[in-house]
């Protein structure tokens, strides 16, 4: 039996081929441009640098022989320093030469190259030998021409067969590079368009046997969506007169709960001021009780007044005997002074000091007599004043009586009126519970029924969404149905 692919599958398996492709073009674009890039840099890193050396190499060969010919004119000795700093920089590329070079035919030339410098120098240090002996210059150049010069021309020559094959190297490297890049382009071009046409046939298969699958899909959900959409509309008809329903019967009981809540509130508000006019008639019995209080305080201290206004009395009685032995010392002291003076008349000079002190006793005693008159009639008028005073607070002392026997009266209507507040706040407080209590079980109610109120809009709102997406789905699948057989379509609707 064969294997029933699924819809994934199918795209999957057409899929895989061109990503294949695509990634063994990939692959071949990396190897190309590595391989280019790999020839690129050889070029700069190896033979680029080679051929440098090379052309120091003939710079160094040139020091040298501009150092040898100066000597030979002078027989200075500093050219031949120059000349051995000049061979010595020309030893060095040769050292550089022979690590970098990696094939044994670019050894063989640099050895050649070292060679034949070593057989110039040889040759050089005869000549250099002779031109510091007395021979003539003319024998000297005839020797230099005859070893130094060819030795120095095959110098450059092995110098310009190393430069040579170094740019034979470098023109291999770039042809190699370029055929690289012809033949990644070549097999690339290939490739695209194996995976064109692969991607045509299998584009041609897959549309035909998708629309043979989801013709077939199309065709069911389409007959589903209608069912759907038939029950959605019986579905959404019934929600829409249940919310009715439940709106009308939420709206009464929101009226319920409002009317409960403003009795509840009435009577919140009876009670308060009921409790305000309890605490007021308490607070004014305090009051009175207070002021009772204040008034019995009041008619202690006119009492305690009444006393000491008497002590002062018998006081200032007690004082007016003192100042009567004063003043009677008084005059008895003023006799007394007198007759001193008179007895200090009669001693003559002797007594004069003594009557100087008697005048002086005299007049003290006359002041304390004015002093003892004038507290005399002080006292007077402090007794007169008190008994003033006396009769003043037994008046007093009669009004606050009367205000008292007043105050018990007062005192006895504010607590009828206390309680009489307290049995309006007790009846108060129990029509606000009973309230209360009916408005909680009305709020709850109102609750249970908001609840069923929501759900009933949800129904209604997911009975409306259900419809609404019938609709499309049916829509969906026509239009999807057209897309994949528009011949069948076409067929239908002319039926």
């Amino acid at each position: 039996m064969a294997r029933q692919w699924t819809l994934g599958q199918k795209i999957a398996g057409s899929l895989a081929l061109p990503v294949t492709l695509s990634v063994a073009i990939g692959a071949v674009s990396i190897y190309t441009l590595r391989s280019v890039v790999a020839s690129k840099d050889r070029v700069i890193s190896v033979n680029g640098p080679l051929l440098a050396d090379a052309e120091r190499l003939h710079f160094h060969l040139e020091q040298k022989s501009a150092a040898d010919r100066a000597f030979f004119l002078t027989r200075g000795n500093e050219f031949i320093d120059q000349m051995r700093a000049a061979r010595g920089e020309f030893a060095a590329v040769i050292e550089r030469l022979k690590r970098n070079v990696g094939s044994d035919e670019e050894r063989r030339l640099v050895d050649a190259i070292e060679r034949t410098e070593a057989e110039h120098q040889q040759a050089l240090d005869q000549v250099v030998a002779l031109r510091r002996t007395a021979i003539s210059i003319e024998s000297v150049g005839r020797a230099f021409d005859e070893h130094v010069l060819p030795k120095r021309e095959q110098v450059s020559a092995s110098i310009g067969a190393f430069v040579t094959r170094e740019e034979q190297f470098l023109g291999e490297a770039r042809n190699a590079s370029s055929e690289t890049a012809s033949f990644a382009i070549t097999f690339m071009s290939i490739l695209v368009a194996v995976l064109v046409v692969f991607a045509i046939l299998i584009a041609l298969a897959l549309t035909r046997s998708l629309s043979r699958q989801i013709g077939g899909a199309v065709g069911q959900v389409q007959s589903s969506s209608a069912e759907l959409q038939a029950a959605a509309n019986q579905q959404a008809t019934g929600a829409k007169e249940q919310a009715t329903a439940m709106n009308e019967i939420t709206t009464t009981i929101s009226e319920l709960l409002a009317s409960s809540r403003q009795i509840a509130e009435s009577a919140r508000q009876v009670a308060k001021i009921a409790e305000q006019t309890a605490a007021a008639a308490r607070a004014g019995g305090g009051t009175v009780h207070n002021a009772h209080d204040s008034i019995a305080g009041i008619r202690r201290q006119v009492d305690l007044v009444v006393d000491h206004m008497l002590e002062l009395g018998k006081k200032s009685q007690q004082i007016g005997a003192v100042l009567d032995v004063v003043s009677e010392l008084a005059e008895q002291t003023n006799i007394l002074a007198i007759n001193a003076t008179i007895e200090a008349a009669g001693a003559g000079e002797a007594g004069k000091r003594f009557a100087v002190v008697a005048d002086e006793i005299r007049k003290l005693a006359d002041r304390v007599a004015g002093y003892a008159k004038e507290i005399r009639t002080l006292i007077d008028d402090v007794r007169s004043a008190v008994n003033t005073t006396v009769m003043a607070t037994e008046t007093g002392s009669k009004a606050v009586d009367t205000g008292a026997a007043q105050f018990g009266a007062v005192t006895s209507v504010f607590k009828q009126i206390a309680g009489l507040v307290g049995t309006t706040t007790e009846a108060a407080r129990e029509i606000e519970l009973s309230t209360k209590q009916q408005t909680s079980a009305v709020e709850q109610v109102n609750a249970a029924v908001a609840n069923v109120a929501k759900t009933t809009k949800e129904t209604e709102a997911s009975s409306g969404q259900t419809l609404q997406t019938a609709s499309q789905l049916a829509t969906l699948s026509r239009e999807l149905l057209r897309l994949v057989k528009p011949q069948a379509n076409g067929a239908t609707h002319g039926a």
